[in-house]
């Protein structure tokens, strides 16, 4: 049974790659609750991970996943295994980089702001 969430890219963690040879790439996407917002993990395995290179913190997504579960050791595990994730076209840049913030000039000295002249010192050093 396929499910999908809707929700904004929190982390993309880097893509890991088991002695067997198979690969997971996780990441976490905020639901848009105001009032408890839920950061949800989901992963991409095998072929699918390479859909997470173009994704970055700040977009928007939808996430089409299968619930996966299986027990190890009398202990159940359950996997949300992403298949499909689009980004929304209006926020396809992500995160914005802040503007360079210029440095402020120093103020004009005025005759006040001068330090004096002061007479040579008689210090050896």
């Amino acid at each position: 049974m396929a499910y999908e969430f809707t929700g904004t890219v929190k982390l993309v963690m880097d893509e890991v790659t088991f002695a067997s040879g198979f690969r997971k790439r996780e990441f976490v996407v905020t639901d848009d609750d105001d009032t408890y917002p839920q950061n949800v993990k989901f992963e991409c395995v095998k072929g699918k991970t390479a859909q997470l290179d173009a994704v970055v913190p700040g977009q928007r997504v939808t996430v089409k996943f299968d619930l996966r579960g299986n027990d190890y050791k009398g202990r159940y595990y359950v996997n949300l295994v992403a298949w499909n994730v689009d980004v929304d076209e209006a926020d396809a840049g992500g995160f914005a980089e802040p503007a360079p913030v210029p440095a402020p000039e120093p103020p004009a000295q005025t005759p006040a702001m001068q330090a004096p002249v002061e007479a040579k010192d008689d210090l050896p050093f």
